[in-house]
């Protein structure tokens, strides 16, 4: 996903708190991994994920990013006192009111293509004027599934999923660019919709409402099969022969379906506090400018100068693995200063990076990926 555009349907909303988990044994043992004495780091404490779970060997070893956990704490002492609250996310243009599972199919079907709006070598944004409005990045294409569904196209079943053409997405998204990546986001959406076709009615509600109502829950949670029966969001990286195991959109679907829904109690998920950081490119932007992170001078010259950082590199998944390090550590501290009845969990301190980075001129890491 190119910046997050979409995320500009957030609005801060009085604080919901939701306590931050407790407990258990630390990620590197939870790995496996006995690191030298000298890397020895401190690691949040398990929250029942297995993205942070697997990033000992990431973190541990690795040669172009590294977190200070000095800054961190120093970051934390200021950032508890924020208000931190739960972000609300509203659907543009009415989409799914009063009806959660139009609400569910429209922000999975996104979902399962929400990545690259900006074009690699002009970085012109993907835009779109509809409904007497402009639209940019992701909020473009969420605003030109909306203008599909107006115009009575069924973008939100399966079998049309399917048998998408070439003409057919050129029509759906037409804009100021050809929408980067087309070719990869049709094949996505054809996948897809033939998985819903095949097994759940043509409807993503009807998956959703299929899995238990967490998150990692014995293989049968939400992230558990959306990972194994859609392989696009199988968001996993080898590194020094380590399974990362990252998961930025299945995540991502997840939350922004509870952020829509969990209020009027349509939709739980039940271990919310397992969610990690949805690691893309605006997130590490903001912990490199608090000084959370730093970076390789290969890696900094390569980032300023627009280089194609390639996927599964170990530059871009350290850069990646860093940033779900450092945002649980980071809320794992604020969390030591802040009252009982105000903890935070790390989607919070995700959504609080990124509304404050987003334009931000400085540049970030360019991957062309289906991941993000």
């Amino acid at each position: 996903m190119a910046p997050l555009g979409r995320r500009q349907f957030l609005q801060s909303a009085t604080s919901s708190i939701i306590a931050a988990a407790t407990g258990g044994e630390s990620l590197r043992q939870a790995a496996g991994v006995t690191p030298s004495p000298q890397k020895a780091l401190p690691w949040p404490k398990t929250i029942g994920s297995p993205v942070l779970d697997s990033l000992p060997p990431v973190i541990e070893n690795s040669r172009a990013v590294h977190t200070s956990v000095e800054k961190l704490s120093e970051v934390a002492s200021w950032m508890a006192y924020e208000e931190l609250p739960m972000p609300e996310y509203h659907l543009p243009l009415g989409v799914g009111a009063n009806n959660p599972d139009e609400t569910i199919d429209f922000i999975m079907v996104a979902d399962v293509i929400d990545t690259a709006f900006t074009d690699f070598t002009t970085h012109v944004k993907f835009q779109v004027d509809y409904a007497g409005e402009h639209w940019s990045d992701s909020e473009a294409e969420f605003a030109c599934i909306k203008r599909a569904m107006d115009q009575g196209i069924p973008i939100l079943d399966g079998h049309y999923l399917a048998q998408l053409t070439r003409p057919q997405m050129e029509k759906i998204f037409a804009g100021n660019i050809e929408i980067p990546m087309l070719d990869e986001k049709m094949e996505l959406w054809r996948q897809a919709g033939a998985v819903l076709a095949a097994k759940y009615n043509s409807r993503f509600h009807n998956f959703i409402r299929s899995c238990s109502p967490r998150l990692y829950d014995h293989g049968n949670g939400m992230v558990d099969r959306l990972v194994v029966e859609f392989p696009r969001f199988n968001d996993v990286s080898l590194y020094d022969g380590h399974e990362i195991k990252l998961y930025k959109l299945p995540q991502l679907g997840l939350w922004f379906l509870y952020a829509s829904l969990h209020k009027s109690g349509k939709f739980q998920i039940e271990d919310i506090h397992s969610m990690t950081a949805f690691t893309d490119y605006i997130v590490p932007v903001g912990l490199r400018l608090m000084g959370i992170t730093t970076y390789s001078p290969a890696l900094e010259k390569a980032i300023n100068s627009h280089q194609l950082i390639p996927r599964d590199s170990t530059q871009e998944i350290e850069i990646r693995a860093h940033c779900i390090y450092a945002t649980a550590l980071l809320t794992e501290e604020i969390n030591k200063l802040r009252a009982p009845d105000a903890k935070i969990i790390i989607p919070q301190i995700d959504a609080r990076i990124w509304t404050h980075y987003h334009t931000t001129s400085w540049p970030h890491h360019l991957t062309r990926t289906i991941m993000y």
